[in-house]
């Protein structure tokens, strides 16, 4: 039987099986979207806007697929993946240059802004990690960005290499007209027609999207300024943020799983029968199997501007 891409004792699993990645996975939409080109790039050629909730469940299979997935998974949604980004060309209308999806620097950008949106969303909402621990994530995840054609040399893998890699972008990012209405229609999206009949629970989505944009860095608010932010907003951010993750782990699994495509719970089928075949007990489900075979970390934890500064 194959392996599992990263082992359940790995800090991959600990941070991404988390619930609390939904509110992550927004959020590093609302950081990507400060850069301008990448934002073109999405602007132009993407469906995001038409089908959102499509985008944010193929992230999630791809999540789904690095972390739990076999090998051979793993490396054909990767060839998926940078097929599409090689055929995705787009015009800099501030510019006129043309470009690539496939550009190593946006490409860089994107992982970037969506790995520190999950490390630093999930240790806030109550993931205890250590300064190791989240080292040792950033390092996994430098092999995670070869599945998009990344050399892991040129991806940051540690909280030094990552600030610094977030300091030299911070004089290239900006918010543009369309970063703006992105992060507006993050927070309430357009419900698919193919998810008419949910439209009723839509209102369960403001604490997600309102959520996503009180965890982005100061710096990403102030120009932003999306949503006010009274004397005492980030403490109830960071309650709000701990409730959702405390109530999402309380789903039962079954009714959990609800939320992802057929494909991605399928993945999990066969991720269980890969590990119980090489004598890993399931009977509490992947988040048990993180904590029976790894020791608690230390008190010590990771604060959450510990990567943004």
């Amino acid at each position: 039987m194959q392996p599992t891409v990263a082992l359940p004792e790995s800090v991959t699993w600990r941070v991404q099986l988390d619930r609390a990645m939904w509110v992550a996975g927004v959020r590093a939409l609302m950081l990507q979207a400060l850069h301008p080109v990448a934002m073109q790039g999405v602007w132009q050629r993407s469906d995001f806007l038409q089908d959102p909730t499509g985008r944010l469940l193929r992230t999630a299979d791809f999540v789904a697929a690095t972390t739990y997935g076999s090998p051979q998974e793993a490396e054909e949604l990767g060839e998926r993946v940078r097929a599409v980004h090689r055929r995705l060309a787009f015009t800099d209308p501030a510019t006129g240059a043309a470009h690539r999806a496939d550009e190593p620097g946006l490409l860089v950008w994107v992982h970037c802004a969506e790995v520190v949106s999950y490390l630093e969303v999930v240790t806030r909402a109550g993931l205890r990690l250590t300064r190791a621990d989240a080292d040792a994530y950033l390092a996994e995840q430098t092999r995670t960005a070869r599945y998009v054609g990344l050399d892991p040399a040129d991806v940051p893998g540690s909280l030094a290499q990552m600030r610094g890699y977030l300091a030299r972008m911070r004089p290239h990012l900006r918010v543009t007209r369309e970063a703006e209405l992105t992060v507006r229609f993050l927070l309430w999206p357009r419900v698919p027609r193919r998810l008419r009949r949910l439209a009723p629970l839509k209102p369960l989505w403001w604490p997600i999207g309102a959520l996503a944009y009180y965890t982005l860095p100061g710096w990403a608010r102030s120009a932003y300024r999306t949503l006010p932010e009274p004397p005492g907003t980030q403490e109830a951010a960071t309650l709000g943020l701990r409730g959702v993750r405390a109530a999402l782990h309380l789903t039962p699994e079954a009714l959990y799983n609800r939320l992802f495509d057929e494909v991605t719970v399928r993945r999990a089928r066969l991720a269980r029968l890969r590990l119980e075949a090489v004598g890993y007990d399931l009977g509490h489900g992947f988040r048990g199997i993180r904590t029976t075979r790894r020791s608690h970390p230390d008190p010590g934890s990771v604060p959450r501007a510990a990567v943004d500064g």
